[in-house]
């Protein structure tokens, strides 16, 4: 987008705001590619959260300057308030499901206070069930190595006197989990279950944050959070370089960072545009962090550019990839 072209837009929004307050909120809620979240049927003690996120699509820096709820079965919070342009935050919704307890829901406000001032709301719900728990409240994998599987069990304890209550199924819609439940006691009512949750190696690098299914012989299906951290065996930062606005002609440059846990090399580096350009001169040599200088030179097209950065190491199959932005404007 083009300066003048984003200046434009927020002169527009501040007369809107001005003259139309509910016309206004329009250009915060743009930001947000979901606004409504339903958590189904979770488990009593479970870690259940949901992630809202949201996009800076302005030429201004955005800033959150606040969450609150209307119910304290939800507790909201920020990640990354401040937003650069193209740059993403999320607000994450926690259910409390240690403290409540059947049919609940809640709005969340998102209160913005610049470029201008705004609010968008957000809106979960969910049914907590009592009679199940899982221990510990969520399937936790924590930092583990691209390209290697993982297994992590968690125990469901079903208390609801319903002598022939089961696991019959147990659901991913994530092709690099699957899982399976075990019984391993039942007495009077009760049932026991140990769950097992496979994380294979072909999982992508970055944060895990999915869940299984509990499909019960009582015709419910329950999520179970799994959570991780997948840490390539070599990183890039920042994970998306922006070049900045600039204008035609205007050359820009600007440094990744390639580091691993070793020392490596960089087979190759580029993109399949030639405005970019990257000097390797100074790391033909094995070693745990590489300094990249990314030159950018700007055409004569206007608008935003974005592309793909792909780095080649002698570190296995994975291959470090990250987006390259610019905007052009004159």
């Amino acid at each position: 987008m083009p300066r003048r072209v984003g200046i434009l837009l927020v002169l527009t929004v501040a007369i809107m705001a001005a003259a139309f307050p509910a016309t206004a909120q329009e250009w915060a809620r743009k930001m947000f590619k979901d606004t409504e979240h339903n958590f189904g049927t979770v488990i009593r003690d479970s870690k259940t959260e949901f992630a809202f996120p949201f996009e800076n699509l302005y030429m201004e820096d955005v800033h959150v300057a606040a969450v609150s709820t209307s119910c304290g079965c939800t507790t909201p919070r920020i990640e990354n308030a401040t937003l650069k342009t193209y740059e993403k935050g999320v607000i994450v919704a926690h259910f409390n499901t240690d403290t409540f307890s059947g049919q609940r829901g809640a709005t969340i406000t998102v209160t913005i206070d610049k470029p201008f001032y705004a609010q968008v709301q957000l809106h979960v719900r969910g049914y907590i069930r009592t009679d199940v728990m899982v221990d510990p409240g969520s399937v936790q994998f924590g930092a583990i190595d691209q390209g290697v599987g993982y297994i992590q069990k968690v125990n469901v304890n079903y208390r609801g006197g319903y002598g022939n209550w089961k696991i019959v199924d147990v659901q991913s819609n994530n092709p690099h989990l699957k899982a399976e439940a075990v019984e391993t006691g039942r007495n009077y009512g009760q049932a026991n279950y140990s769950l097992k949750v496979h994380l294979d190696g072909q999982a992508p690098m970055g944060y895990l944050n999915d869940h299984v299914t509990l499909v019960t012989s009582d015709n419910q299906k329950i999520p179970v959070l799994v959570e991780g951290r997948i840490e390539p065996s070599v990183s890039v930062s920042p994970a998306a370089l922006f070049m900045g606005v600039v204008q035609p002609g205007q050359k820009v440059t600007k440094q990744l960072v390639v580091k691993s846990k070793k020392p490596f090399k960089i087979l190759a580096i580029g993109c399949d545009d030639k405005s970019f350009e990257f000097d390797t001169t100074k790391e033909d040599a094995p070693k745990p962090v590489h300094l990249i200088p990314v030159t950018f030179m700007a055409g004569e097209d206007l608008g935003k550019i974005v592309k793909t950065i792909k780095i080649q190491t002698d570190q296995g199959q994975f291959t470090p990839e990250l987006a390259a932005y610019a905007v052009v404007s004159k």
